[in-house]
């Protein structure tokens, strides 16, 4: 007699988890506010109102908005110098965007490994990678926990380069009391359908620094400065503005965030201590530098060996077949052929002497096993339920691991 649901048996949950975009009559009656204010972009009294709740929010002096979180990263990576031949140290294991932004830029992604308990940028191979040629390091917040932004930022002051914080997962998550996105010499975050704070799309970039601010809002303003001419642009930039619509729908969820990610945060910190205990199934590293966690992701790291040789995606199967939605994550970036033309095809002239481009070659041992074998997500509305979902996940996982025979012998 089969247990597992994946060979016939009975499934540990059959209903559905929370939905996600959660509204209600708020968003309606912003975008009614929206609507009958005839101002439906540029000027709208409705995005500066965002961009200050949301500079409140983080805990920044500026914010500004624009139209999605790829662009952020590339707007802070412009303002913060990157232009041809400048080396920017990013993660491999993270969305497309933080590298294929800074190429956008005109620079140079130099791909460094990641902790083997954190998922997070190493600082040690930052420190490692660093060149004469290098100008900012972007540590990636992996499913919204903070990385280890004491190290970062102590390297980066030593070497003179600067910070861009990629909180596009991090909306709320907390290093030592300070939000994702204050940290940093710049900080971006996506508002993208999927992302805890969401208007479908949307980006923003935070600063402290007016001079980064100022240079920001020229590039997602087509060159103009805050204070200049309608027709005069100084720089060269583009429209990434945020339409009114977004800004609406952002300051309705903002008033729901707090509570959103606080349940999240306990909801993960119960996980954690609760599949802590199934032999095979490790949870990243504490950190009491952590003062909260948003969970835009839940991360644990799948040991095949402990689950009798079982691949990855064979568990995985196994899990959504007991009704948990759950899957493997990114794919490598120096692996993505994306990546691999557009720096095939950049300017040679334009390359570091000593810098090859040709990623291929590069090997990063901790991220390859995690993406190939170890990761296992699972999506921030799952932590959205009460703890008797919750349980359901540790449920359906021990049950995988107590008939894990049957796994392989299928």
């Amino acid at each position: 007699m089969a247990h597992l649901a994946i060979n016939g048996g009975t499934p540990v949950r059959t209903k559905p988890f929370p939905q996600w975009p959660v509204y209600d009559e708020r968003e309606r009656a912003q975008l009614r506010e929206v609507l009958e204010s005839g101002v439906w972009g540029i000027g709208s009294p409705k995005t500066a109102e965002f961009e200050r709740r949301w500079a409140e929010y983080v805990g920044t002096k500026f914010a500004l908005s624009c139209t999605n979180g790829t662009h952020a990263i590339q707007i802070a990576a412009k303002a913060a110098g990157v232009t041809y031949g400048v080396e920017v140290i990013v993660p491999s294991y993270t969305f497309i965007a933080t590298a294929s932004a800074v190429l956008e830029a005109n620079g140079i992604p130099v791909f460094v490994d990641i902790e083997p308990d954190t998922y997070n940028i190493d600082p040690a191979a930052v420190e490692a990678a660093i060149t004469p040629h290098t100008r900012a390091v972007i540590p990636v917040y992996a499913g919204g926990r903070p990385p280890d932004l004491d190290a970062i930022n102590e390297i980066a002051r030593r070497h003179g380069i600067l910070v861009i914080e990629d909180a596009a997962e991090a909306h709320g998550s907390e290093w030592r009391g300070q939000r994702a996105g204050s940290i940093g010499d710049l900080g971006t975050f996506s508002f993208q359908s999927s992302k805890n704070l969401t208007a479908g799309e949307g980006g923003a970039v935070t600063t402290n620094d007016e001079r980064l601010f100022d240079l920001c809002y020229s590039y997602q303003n087509v060159g103009r400065r805050r204070e200049g001419g309608w027709y005069e642009h100084p720089i060269l930039g583009t429209n990434n503005r945020m339409t009114a619509w977004q800004a609406a729908i952002l300051c309705a969820g903002l008033e729901r965030l707090e509570e959103q990610t606080n349940r999240r945060h306990r909801n993960g910190a119960w996980l954690e201590e609760q599949l802590s205990a199934i032999e095979g199934i490790r949870p990243m590293r504490s950190d009491e530098r952590i003062t909260r966690h948003c969970y835009h992701l839940y991360m644990l790291r799948y040991d095949r060996e402990n689950f009798g040789g079982v691949p990855r995606e064979r568990f995985l199967a196994a899990l959504r077949a007991e009704g948990i939605p759950c899957s493997s994550g990114w794919t490598p970036l120096h692996r993505q052929e994306a990546i691999l033309r557009q720096a095939e095809e950049y300017p040679r002239a334009c390359v570091p002497q000593g810098r090859s481009l040709n990623y291929a070659q590069v090997h990063l041992p901790v991220t390859e096993r995690i993406a190939a074998e170890e990761a296992v997500w699972f999506s921030q509305t799952i932590l959205l339920g009460e703890q008797a979902d919750m349980q359901d996940i540790v449920d359906a996982i021990a049950k995988i691991r107590t008939h894990v025979d049957e796994l392989r012998a299928t």
